[in-house]
């Protein structure tokens, strides 16, 4: 089977619940992304994230040609090997999938540290999804005062605990739904996490508007 008779556009492979709900939610605005619509499979692993860092070129293996291209998410806290960059996770990964038959029709996005690095913005609508509209301090100023955001600071250091802190407080339950709702919200021009940016980059040259 050529590239040309693949049925679908693309496959995620993703390490856990929340990180499928945001995936559908950016997917779910191309023209935000600057990209055409696609038609988007994504499945999660067992094994979370260690599973995507070792095991993501077996689990796509059987998916090489029943799609265009493939795209790996996990986080670089909790995968197995924290003391590598994010930089030589992802290269490690896209190596497996090159040789395991993907060629270069595959990419590895590592969130540096978690998932929850994506959440943090200035946006309002992050105080929303948190269950924080109309709380007094301000989020951002609450986030300061309990020492989860350094002065200068765009996102919090430990990104996980100040999400799962807000939601305790709220209060709201903490769901894979939150995920959603900010990918399907929040202005993408606010995120400038490499991880995000390299994904819509990707997005970008695979799937161009036109």
């Amino acid at each position: 089977m050529s590239i040309s008779d693949v049925q679908r556009d693309i496959i995620f492979l993703v390490a856990d619940r929340n990180t499928e709900s945001a995936v559908r939610g950016l997917l779910s605005r191309p023209k935000s992304l600057a990209i055409r619509p696609v038609e988007a499979v994504i499945h999660t692993h067992p094994e979370h994230d260690p599973g995507c860092y070792c095991r993501a070129h077996d689990f796509l293996r059987a998916f090489r040609k029943r799609y265009a291209h493939a795209i790996v998410i996990f986080d670089r806290e909790g995968c197995g090997s924290e003391a590598e960059s994010r930089e030589s996770l992802e290269a490690k990964v896209e190596k497996r999938l090159a040789t395991s038959g993907w060629a270069d029709r595959a990419k590895v996005i590592v969130i540096d540290p978690e998932l929850e690095n994506w959440v943090w913005s200035d946006s309002p609508e992050v105080d929303k999804a948190l269950g924080w509209a109309g709380r007094t301090p301000a989020l951002r100023a609450w986030l300061a005062e309990n020492q989860f955001l350094r002065q200068a600071g765009m996102k919090p250091d430990r990104p996980k605990e100040a999400v799962e802190a807000v939601l305790r407080l709220a209060p709201r339950p903490r769901s894979s739904a939150i995920y959603r709702e900010l990918a399907e919200t929040v202005s993408f021009r606010r995120c400038v996490d490499p991880a995000f940016l390299k994904l819509r980059t990707t997005l970008n040259s695979w799937f161009p508007v036109g």
